[in-house]
């Protein structure tokens, strides 16, 4: 996967453009209210989102790919990036939030949960998490060759896991559910092309 991405990186620069997902703005809004002050963003890329934390956080990035590493070090100089892959804590510290958007979706089972325990390590008890996923809702869900339940190789070398309410829910079982629910998202590529996903979100409190 990492030879996948880092491919794209070098070949597209800033893949999904310039302008951050919507919840990244709804996520920093939340956790303003929570009077939060540290947010960890696994998968963090070139810095579309974590620019939005940066501003207003303590914000670090976790980043496998050297060449959207370079991208991030130029377009969100405010944020720490740190080179290592999501699945395992790279942090020192515990921090207050974790902002993870569109990540979760593209590991198998057991490193789905390897990205949510890594994610759970790094942050303090109390924390907030929110993660964004492919939704059961999308268009390409059940396209192309099954390889777990809900995970379909939906493009020729590229799968990802589309998760229904319950299965989201289940993967989170460990933590306090505040909220969850589903939105459409649109992406314009640097090159023109749109793309449209429906995604799900969920907010979670770490309790231990």
């Amino acid at each position: 996967m990492s030879q996948y991405w880092s491919g794209r990186f070098a070949r597209e620069g800033m893949i999904w453009g310039r302008e951050p997902s919507p919840s990244a703005e709804w996520a920093k809004k939340k956790f303003q209210e929570a009077g939060l002050s540290s947010v960890l963003v696994p998968g963090a890329g070139y810095g579309r989102n974590s620019k939005v934390f940066s501003a207003a956080f303590t914000t670090y990035g976790i980043e496998l790919s050297t060449e959207a590493l370079e991208l991030a070090a130029a377009w969100d100089p405010d944020t720490i990036f740190i080179a290592g892959s999501a699945l395992e804590p790279q942090l020192n510290t515990q921090i207050d939030a974790v902002y993870c958007y569109d990540v979760l979706h593209l590991f198998l089972e057991e490193e789905r949960k390897q990205l949510i325990a890594a994610s759970l390590a790094q942050l303090r008890t109390g924390g907030l998490l929110y993660f964004t996923s492919f939704s059961d809702e999308d268009r390409n869900n059940g396209c192309g060759r099954r390889l777990e339940q809900g995970t379909y190789e939906y493009k020729p070398g590229k799968y990802a896991h589309f998760f229904t309410e319950a299965d989201l829910r289940s993967h989170f079982s460990g933590t306090e559910i505040l909220q969850t629910g589903s939105f459409p998202e649109k992406l314009e590529s640097e090159q023109g092309g749109i793309h449209e996903y429906i995604l799900r979100y969920i907010v979670a409190r770490k309790i231990n």
